[in-house]
């Protein structure tokens, strides 16, 4: 009999907790052979654990996990897939926003085979400017990190045990987690869900989230940054000399242009601004090199219950 382990990253999650667990209780939890609940607290500030306290008093398949502080959805998962004891786990987020039953979707590709199972956004009920930049950011992932990144993106997917302990392994900070979950390969599959909008509550999804992810999952996965400064060194290093080539050629012939301070002025200013973002993005590099050498774990736990059971 397989055990299977739902992981619920719980931020600020206080007003959806007990309508996600009663979701699950009606609609996959009484089809499933064996299974585990597995919520982490990645140090919210509201009474998520409290919540998450009477959840447990209700199901003793349910699980805790309390983070000393907040350490980023990712590091949350993490904690989770560490202290899991499924043959397979599968992430499931806390807003409401996917349907319940699709856990059992991806637990039946796993019992076909399937190691990682991801489950792909075929369409979202957001704007038309969040749509746009979700799918910029996916699209660049394709062309200039993982080809393999589905074309809707995912944040839900389901691990076998041997790809749980791979990702245990890595043990990378300022990483994407799901990007991990593509380089790692093994034999996977895909199931596709229509993302709701969410009802209820508000997104701590904030904006420097977001460009951290991006600059997350360039820096870890891609050489793009670096050939990047590579290419525009080597522009502007081609665009002086064919410039330097035109003075001396009207100097050879007597013309004399004192005009042009304006566009010279311009030309200088827009060099170092490039010169100081090369020196950002190398900066990036030291930075992430330095917080590696430190060697500080991922995340911090503050107290777990339910682990010492032996269901």
């Amino acid at each position: 009999m397989s055990r299977l382990s739902i992981i619920v990253p719980v931020y600020w999650n206080s007003d959806t907790l007990m309508l996600l667990y009663e979701d699950m209780r009606e609609k996959i939890l009484h089809k499933l052979e064996d299974y585990e609940i597995v919520f982490v607290d990645d140090g919210s500030g509201d009474n998520s654990w409290e919540i998450m306290n009477q959840i447990r008093e209700m199901d003793g398949h349910v699980k805790l996990v309390k983070l000393s502080r907040n350490f980023g959805e990712h590091a949350a998962i993490l904690a989770g897939l560490s202290n899991c004891t499924g043959d397979c786990a599968v992430t499931k987020q806390a807003d409401l926003q996917e349907d319940s039953e699709l856990i059992l979707e991806m637990y039946e590709k796993w019992k076909e085979g399937n190691k990682v199972v991801l489950a792909v956004r075929s369409d979202r009920d957001e704007g038309p400017i969040q749509k746009f930049f979700a799918n910029l950011y996916y699209t660049l992932m394709r062309k200039l990190v993982i080809k393999d990144m589905p074309k809707g993106g995912f944040d839900c997917y389901l691990l076998d045990r041997q790809v749980i302990q791979v990702l245990m392994m890595l043990d990378e900070k300022n990483s994407a987690l799901t990007l991990q979950v593509l380089w790692v390969g093994f034999k996977s599959d895909k199931v596709y869900f229509h993302r709701k909008a969410r009802e209820i509550g508000e997104s701590r999804w904030t904006l420097s989230k977001k460009v951290k992810l991006v600059l997350d999952s360039m820096m870890s996965f891609s050489y793009f940054p670096v050939r990047f400064m590579s290419g525009m060194g080597t522009t502007f290093a081609f665009i002086a000399v064919i410039w330097a080539i035109v003075l001396v050629v009207q100097r050879l012939n007597g013309i004399e242009d004192v005009a042009g301070w304006t566009s010279m002025m311009v030309l200088m200013l827009f060099g170092f601004g490039v010169i100081m973002v090369m020196l950002g993005l190398l900066g990036e590099y030291i930075w992430r090199a330095l917080d590696a050498s430190r060697n500080r774990p991922p995340f911090l736990v503050d107290e777990m219950k339910g682990f010492d059971d032996k269901k």
